[in-house]
């Protein structure tokens, strides 16, 4: 994996830049939507590619280990042979679901014991055994084992964690040394910062991962409950320590807002579910402001979804359509919605590159913060 950045923003930290991978080339700044169990939910491949023009997407580790199982995808190819998408796959590994189970998971120095969500059987993650699995699942970009430490926590909590994670990322990278990727593609490994929302610990996690020379880095364990000042405050921490010639990853963030923000403090890449969450509710993001598409202003509103951002779903079905479908409960409506919203958050960030690449993305940010953040 090569990644080359190719300019930066005069008013910002704000990088525009192309990541390289087995499975073609990735135009950053860039969004990731969520495929949790495989695919994106609601969405076909060819959506995908040639409404929403996704670059990448995301897979899970966790849920695709427990189903449909590392018997089927291998055989299969793994996840690409599996679900036919031809471009490049990111899969995390697993620690935010095993967070996300706190009741159901038992941490130790040599990994985390946890029970399955789809039977109660009883599982176990290790840092080798989730290089295996990503190695199974066959991703381009893979992600170290790491504990995500809740907010807010104890400080000696987030450092013994901190310190867990950093020990697993050693592991991580000794076991990977030891096996080849299964499909004939590379496979680069992301370490992930963590410390809470301690300026020190971030501080010293960030040095840590950097030390580690891997082919491009993430920021973890924020977009878990803390104020977004946080999320900012630790960001730019970070992105001022992680070399500049590797991409950073910011995990699970975020609203438009978060994500226009992030960029101009110096991140790449991003993913989150609330696109593909929230259009399934009838939440709509549009280059204007919010939706609430079940809101009864928008029963006689012919006018197409956003125009603005182009994509079949956005520019072809009404408002006026798209909430009769949802108040109806007619899965098209959750079909539509869902499209539209991943198919707008891409134009947002290739909207952010094309003014990182011609200088004014900061003052373009300003603007576009409100625009988004708006509820019409």
């Amino acid at each position: 994996m090569q990644f080359k950045l190719q300019a930066t923003d005069k008013g910002s930290k704000a990088r525009a830049g192309q990541l390289s991978t087995g499975h073609g080339e990735i135009q950053t700044p860039i969004f990731m939507p969520v495929g949790t169990a495989g695919s994106v939910k609601g969405v076909h491949q060819r959506e995908l590619k040639e409404d929403i023009k996704a670059q990448i997407i995301l897979g899970n580790t966790y849920h695709l280990y427990l189903r449909p199982g590392l018997d089927i995808l291998k055989p299969a190819g793994g996840l690409h042979g599996f679900n036919g998408w031809t471009g490049p796959i990111l899969t995390d590994s697993g620690g935010y679901q095993v967070y996300s189970l706190a009741d159901q998971r038992k941490i130790t120095e040599e990994g985390v014991k946890f029970k399955s969500h789809i039977d109660g059987s009883n599982h176990l993650f290790t840092p080798e055994n989730v290089m295996d699995i990503q190695r199974t699942i066959g991703a381009d970009i893979i992600m170290a084992f790491d504990e995500c430490p809740p907010f807010p926590c104890e400080l000696d909590y987030a450092k013994k964690s901190m310190e867990m994670t950093h020990r697993w990322l050693d592991r991580c990278i000794s076991h990977l040394k030891t096996t080849e990727p299964l499909y004939g593609h590379e496979q680069a490994l992301f370490p992930i910062v963590q410390g809470s929302v301690d300026k020190e610990l971030r501080t010293i996690s960030a040095e840590y991962i950097a030390s580690r020379g891997m082919d491009g880095n993430a920021i973890g364990g924020l977009s878990v409950g803390e104020p977004a000042e946080f999320m900012y405050e630790m960001t730019d921490l970070v992105c001022n320590i992680l070399p500049a010639d590797k991409p950073r990853y910011l995990m699970g963030v975020g609203t438009p807002a978060n994500i226009l923000e992030c960029i101009a403090l110096g991140v790449d890449m991003f993913d989150c579910v609330m696109p593909t969450r929230n259009a399934r509710n009838g939440m709509l993001f549009t280059s204007e402001g919010i939706i609430n598409i079940k809101n009864e202003k928008w029963k006689d509103d012919f006018s197409p979804i956003d125009a603005t951002v182009g994509g079949y779903a956005s520019t072809f079905y009404s408002r006026a359509y798209l909430r009769h479908l949802i108040m109806s409960k007619e899965m098209l409506g959750a079909q539509i919605a869902t499209v539209h919203n991943l198919t707008f958050y891409l134009w947002l960030v290739n909207a952010a590159r094309e003014k990182i690449i011609d200088g004014t993305f900061a003052s373009w940010k300003d603007i576009m913060v409100k625009k988004v953040s708006h509820r019409l």
